[in-house]
């Protein structure tokens, strides 16, 4: 049986300054998220993504290095709006590509399991020509939306495990 690992557990006085939003606006669109820590204790990750000068993305980062032992799967408590997200992970933070794993939110908490070999890599939109996630750690870790259309966004989350 593997134990889990906590990658990260909200609460009230969780440091938003861990966490950093990157835009379409690194590209020239104007997309705008926000991230904070609600009254519950909860990371907020909120906005609006824009499809103005060729944006469509507002994503929220986390890097911290995280050994993998036995563990395969990706445990996230969360809430979101009915939209569909990415959660994200790098082995290397200064790798280009993210690997993904897709989830639509249905409006009410949730638990979201994203198992770790089903990731895809991609960079850019792009799904690359080499191996889904097979790695022993993971650096990065991230949300990010971008569906093609405008839309206001909000995502709740209590806790990201990997079990």
């Amino acid at each position: 049986m593997s134990s889990t690992i906590i990658l990260y557990q909200f609460d009230k006085n969780s440091p938003t300054r861990d966490w950093r939003v990157v835009d379409d606006g690194v590209m020239g669109g104007r997309s705008s998220g926000n991230f904070y820590v609600n009254q519950s204790g909860n990371g907020v990750f909120e906005g609006f993504v824009s499809l103005e000068n060729n944006g469509g993305f507002s994503s929220v980062r986390y890097r911290k290095t995280f050994q993998i032992q036995s563990q395969k799967t990706i445990r996230i408590q969360l809430k979101g709006d009915g939209s569909t997200y990415q959660f994200r992970v790098k082995a290397n933070s200064n790798d280009l590509h993210s690997y993904i794993g897709e989830f639509k939110t249905s409006g009410e908490w949730e638990i979201v399991e994203i198992e770790l070999t089903k990731m895809y890599p991609a960079f850019r939109g792009r799904t690359l020509s080499i191996p889904n996630f097979d790695k022993d750690h993971i650096e990065e870790l991230a949300f990010l939306i971008g569906n093609k259309k405008e839309q206001k966004f909000h995502l709740e989350i209590k806790s990201i495990q990997l079990i």
